[in-house]
């Protein structure tokens, strides 16, 4: 039998609690009375996405796997216009939430490949860089920096033509 102040974790690790804690703080428990529970899937798409593909995708997955119940129904929310994604969350019902995190892999390895065969593509961050036409300007320090470069590259070069023997040996030769 348990302590009554001891919580077991997904993991199956025991955290012993002081009684009081209990009276300050909530308590989450995945079985209390109830051993059904709901997992959040987040999943972002590119833009050119259509969002209608996007939801029956999705719901396609979540059909494939045996262990999404399917009463609740699964239910796909288009939840935001991301920077770089259009943002979606698949909410999925188990009535083994101890075994959740293989749930979510098994669950994203078919989103991926049904996503792939819709040819709907997961995107990667990028960044768009808008330049227009003016003046450039640069901060004093950056001056100074471009000032130092020019003048070693002009260094160089002089350096460089000074021991050039093809230059240097022609001098006081008479043809």
């Amino acid at each position: 039998m348990r302590n009554p102040g001891e919580i077991r974790t997904l993991d199956h690790v025991s955290i012993i609690v002081p009684n009081s804690r209990f009276l300050e703080k909530e308590v989450i428990n995945w079985s209390h009375r109830n051993p059904i529970s709901r997992l959040h899937l987040p999943v972002g798409v590119a833009y050119s996405s259509d969002p209608k593909a996007v939801q029956s995708a999705l719901l396609e997955a979540a059909s494939k796997h045996p262990n999404v119940l399917q009463t609740p129904l699964p239910l796909v929310l288009f939840k935001e216009f991301g920077n770089n994604t259009l943002n979606f969350e698949l909410l999925v019902w188990t009535a083994e939430p101890n075994k959740q995190f293989l749930l979510k892999s098994d669950l994203y390895y078919i989103i991926y490949e049904v996503l792939k065969q819709r040819e709907i593509e997961i995107p990667f961050a990028q960044l768009d860089l808008h330049l227009r036409s003016g003046q450039l300007e640069f901060t004093p320090e950056m001056q100074l920096a471009l000032i130092q470069m020019v003048e070693r590259l002009s260094n160089q070069e002089s350096d460089i033509d000074s021991t050039n023997p093809i230059e240097k040996g022609t001098e006081g030769i008479d043809a």
